[in-house]
C-alpha cells in the first residue's frame, strides 16, 4: 500500500547561516553603532538582545527577512516573553521541530473530514498517511496545503 509521511522540519543549517547573516547587518547598520545589539543562536533557541524594546522589534524585523530569504517558514517559530531590565531588553525565540499531538490529531481529523479513504497514524513527531490509490495520497496532500495548519508542513518518505 502506498503511503507517505507529514513531517515539520527546520533546517538548523538555514536558521545559523540567517542568524549570522543578521549579526552582520546589524553591525553594520548606522542606527544599531555602539548599541551592543545582537542575535545569539543555541541549540533550539535564538535569543535576541537590544538595549531598548524599538530596536528590538527593529532586530527581530531583520531576523525574519533573512529567515524568509532563506527559505525557513516563520510559523516555525514560537515567540516568548519579552524581558526588560535597565541596561537591554531580551527575548526568546523557540525554533519548533515536529509535529506536537494537538497539531497531529488537527491533521488527522483533516483528513478524516474529507472524505478520502485514507488512514492516518501518528507516529512521534510524524504523522504517517496509507491508502489504497496513490490518487487518494496526493489529493490528502493537496488538502492540506490549502488548509491553514499553524505550522509549516513537508510530505516526506513517500512509498509505492
Amino acid at each position: 500500500m502506498p503511503s507517505f509521511d507529514i513531517v515539520s522540519n527546520v533546517d538548523n543549517h538555514e536558521i545559523t547561516n540567517a542568524v549570522d547573516q543578521a549579526n552582520r547587518e546589524i553591525t553594520n547598520r548606522f542606527d544599531f553603532k555602539d548599541t551592543n545589539a545582537r542575535l545569539e543562536l543555541s541549540k533550539d533557541k535564538i535569543t535576541i538582545i537590544a538595549p531598548s524594546d524599538f530596536q528590538l522589534k527593529q532586530v527581530d524585523e531583520i531576523l525574519r527577512n533573512k529567515l524568509a530569504k532563506r527559505g525557513v517558514d516563520t510559523r516555525s517559530l514560537q515567540y516568548k516573553e519579552i524581558s526588560v531590565n535597565l541596561s537591554e531588553t531580551k527575548q526568546t525565540i523557540e525554533v519548533k521541530q515536529g509535529i506536537d499531538a494537538e497539531n497531529a490529531k488537527k491533521i488527522t481529523k483533516l483528513m478524516k473530514e474529507s472524505g478520502v479513504k485514507v488512514q492516518a497514524s501518528i507516529q512521534g513527531d510524524q504523522v504517517r498517511v496509507t491508502g489504497k490509490k496513490r490518487d487518494d495520497l496526493q489529493e490528502v496532500i493537496a488538502m492540506l496545503r490549502e488548509a491553514k495548519v499553524s505550522i509549516p508542513l513537508q510530505y516526506v518518505n513517500f512509498r509505492d
